[in-house]
């Protein structure tokens, strides 16, 4: 039955369709029940340390649950989102309910959307990525497969990482640089790529330009059933989605950066260029990612046997409560900026 517990995920979907079916004031349910009461719920909850080991592990990996846990979400976010874009375009709605309902479906496609595409885009089964791809289609983030795996676990914890903020940049600045930096370098990859296997740019190996054809239908698709206004509304709720992925972005590495090697490389990737978290709310709603440091150690680990490791920067509070905090640069810096090592203060001057 411990196993269930990652259904706990599909809470924020309920509740964005509770707010989605009796609007009113109850239209942003979703978002208070994600910011409001899920850190609530972390700061009184227990944290825990526990990694599987030996035959309990094998077990953990041989359980197809875990998998049809992440499966579910593709039906949950695709019927969410088309049934959210039916309300808007049917319901008379107030401005403040068509918001709410637009931060709702936001959230789910930042947390059962692109969250679980970046778990499944790990995956080693071509089918897997599919899926994960699929997950971040609605969002219009489908980049983020090529950068995040070819770049960001490259680069994670350097200049170069657009997904890595500065020291004392604020979460509001991240969000700029991240976003353009990290389509930019998508296609930059992507160039590199096809060069290395000698095809060209209209090459139907360019998936950049699959992504683009994509997303492109999926909008025109919005706008033949739903119309302008509708499709104004599913731009708007992808951009609070994939916001809210550079948010986590944000504070999985803020600050934390490699050493530079005389011979001009960087120090490998090690579990202290990550922020951690055991807190078990947000280690649940998100699939483990707290656990981030053991996800770059190896990144087609399966979330459920992530481990906990001693020397792993530990966050004082959740990932959920974190984001809150980053939402205010001023108490974040102040909270943060202690815990961030001194040598590492130092190279990012």
């Amino acid at each position: 039955m411990k196993d269930l517990k990652y259904l706990t995920a599909f809470t924020i979907p309920l509740s964005a369709f509770i707010g989605i079916y009796f609007k009113g004031y109850w239209s942003f349910i979703c978002p208070v029940y994600a910011f409001v009461l899920i850190p609530a719920l972390e700061l009184l909850l227990p944290v825990s340390t526990t990694n599987y080991e030996g035959s309990a592990r094998v077990a953990k990996l041989d359980n197809k649950l875990f998998d049809w846990m992440l499966y579910l979400n593709i039906p949950l976010v695709y019927g969410l989102f088309y049934y959210s874009l039916n309300e808007l375009a049917v319901s008379p709605l107030e401005t403040y309910e068509i918001a709410g309902i637009i931060f709702s479906i936001g959230i789910v496609l930042g947390t059962n959307g692109i969250n679980v595409g970046h778990e499944l885009g790990h995956r080693v089964s071509g089918l897997e990525r599919f899926l994960g791809k699929l997950l971040l289609l609605p969002s219009l983030y489908m980049h983020f497969y090529i950068e995040h795996n070819y770049g960001h676990h490259l680069h994670a914890a350097t200049r170069e990482d657009p997904a890595t903020a500065k020291y004392n940049q604020s979460v509001y600045s991240f969000w700029i640089t991240s976003v353009s930096r990290q389509y930019l370098n998508a296609w930059r990859i992507q160039g590199k790529l096809l060069k290395t296997h000698h095809r060209s740019f209209f090459s139907l190996y360019n998936d950049m330009l699959w992504y683009t054809l994509f997303q492109f239908t999926h909008l025109y698709f919005i706008y033949y059933l739903f119309g302008y206004n509708v499709l104004t509304y599913a731009i708007l709720a992808a951009l609070v989605g994939f916001l809210l992925l550079e948010t986590v972005n944000y504070i999985e590495h803020y600050g934390l950066i490699r050493k530079k090697l005389p011979s001009g490389r960087y120090e490998r990737v090690r579990e202290i260029h990550s922020w951690n978290s055991n807190h078990v709310m947000g280690r649940i709603i998100l699939y483990e990612l707290t656990r981030h440091s053991d996800h770059h150690y190896k990144s087609s680990k399966k979330y459920q046997v992530l481990d906990y490791h001693d020397t792993s920067p530990q966050m004082p509070f959740g990932y959920p409560t974190s984001m809150v905090l980053s939402f205010l640069p001023p108490l974040w810096f102040k909270i943060m900026n202690p815990r961030i090592p001194d040598e590492m203060k130092k190279a990012a001057i």
